[in-house]
């Protein structure tokens, strides 16, 4: 009786080879038992969300070099920012906590933070009401 072959090529970089189709039929049984493996842990505990830690920005004039605000929350930012007559007349910093640096801010998100000028709110020592 003769025996039938195939071509294995599920070797490991050698290349093919010719093997006996019982024995390739058998390694393949083998590899389905053990291919599933289905582990479970216990499942994590939930985190507790905190809140996001407000923005700190840090404004510089370009043309002096002269630090206008540092460590400022986005409303002093702002305000700052009403006495200049352009966008780019200041490089505009976020720090970022994960990296422990300031971060400039892209033109497009200068434009958004200068886009806020001019709409302050009255302040309830005026008189008026939030």
């Amino acid at each position: 009786m003769a025996k039938t072959w195939i071509l294995d090529t599920e070797t490991k970089g050698t290349g093919a080879h010719m093997v006996p189709l019982e024995k390739a039929l058998q390694k393949r049984s083998a590899e389905q038992d053990l291919a599933v493996v289905t582990l479970e842990g216990p499942p994590a505990p939930p985190r507790p969300e905190e809140p996001p830690a407000p923005l700190s920005f840090r404004i510089v004039d370009v043309r002096s070099s002269q630090v206008l605000a540092e460590g400022v929350d986005a409303r002093a930012a702002i305000e700052v920012l009403e006495g200049l007559s352009s966008v780019v007349d200041a490089r505009i910093y976020v720090w970022a906590r994960l990296t422990g640096r300031w971060r400039l801010l892209t033109l497009e998100e200068q434009k958004t933070l200068w886009g806020f000028r001019g709409r302050r709110e009255p302040s309830v020592a005026a008189g008026g009401e939030r």
